[in-house]
């Protein structure tokens, strides 16, 4: 009888991705039913998982891009949010529009997270303290007001940059105004509180010839955002995945974590 309900629910999944749509302007591209197939496995898994937490909101990373040269593993992440106007669970998170250097919020369910064109299905999955999944999930139900989104897009943003924002950025900003002390409704005053509750960014080294070579010129990457000094040295601070999962670990926001790779789940998390 499981496997049968299993067998069903992840035929509803497929039905369900097949007709959705990020609706981010882009042309859009038919998945492979194989791709597919495996969004849906992961969300089952995802869901699944979810479902044996009380909790309102947690945290979930995907493998969109190979990062793995700059030592990095996840690459994109969002809010999980239970019983959203859109589904049971649904990840709202920031994306980029088509390359461009635009950005949107969006409401997606797990198939269509997972179905991006990623590297590959691996996730991790963080839930917070209570406290602080409570006090998240208030500031999210506050949406779309208060969304603190800035809609120009940088890939490399400078952290705390007032001009351009990523999904990354968006993520620390959205965090740090649901647990600073008093309600922060602004940019600036939602990442000084992240600073100084112990949020570090990563840096990235990208030199000069990748940056012209390796196509990370085009309109979602501007480097002027960051100050000369970092552009010479090649050394650019940058909120990654990986500096979100060790703010919140340090700062005690974690109350577990769990990870599959390659479809399993891992007795403990690994890189990040």
């Amino acid at each position: 009888m499981a496997r049968t309900c299993s067998a069903m629910l992840l035929s509803g999944l497929l039905l369900m991705a097949a007709a959705a749509n990020a609706g981010n302007g882009c042309q859009q591209q038919e998945v492979a039913p194989h791709k597919l197939e495996a969004a849906a496995r992961t969300a089952l898994l995802a869901a699944a998982a979810l479902d044996e937490v009380d909790a309102p909101v947690a945290l979930i990373a995907r493998v969109g891009t190979d990062l793995s040269k700059q030592g990095l593993v996840y690459s994109h992440a969002g809010f999980v949010v239970r019983d959203h106007a859109h589904g049971r669970w649904t990840v709202v998170h920031l994306l980029n529009e088509c390359g461009s250097d635009r950005s949107g919020l969006y409401a997606q369910g797990l198939v269509n997270f997972f179905s991006d064109d990623l590297v590959n299905q691996d996730l991790r999955i963080v839930w917070f303290k209570p406290h602080a999944a409570e006090r998240l999930s208030e500031r999210l139900k506050q949406m779309p007001r208060h969304s603190l989104h800035h809609p120009r897009y940088n890939l490399i943003a400078r952290p705390g940059s007032g001009d351009y924002q990523n999904s990354t950025a968006w993520l620390v900003e959205m965090m740090a105004s649901a647990l600073a002390d008093r309600a922060v409704y602004d940019r600036a005053t939602a990442y000084a509180f992240a600073r100084s509750d112990g949020f570090l960014p990563d840096t990235i080294h990208i030199p000069y010839s990748r940056r012209v070579l390796g196509g990370l010129l085009s309109a979602n990457a501007d480097f002027t955002d960051h100050p000369v000094v970092t552009r010479l040295s090649g050394d650019y601070p940058v909120i990654t995945v990986r500096s979100i999962f060790r703010y919140l670990d340090r700062a005690g926001y974690v109350e577990r974590q769990e990870e599959w790779r390659g479809g399993k789940r891992q007795a403990q998390p690994g890189p990040a």
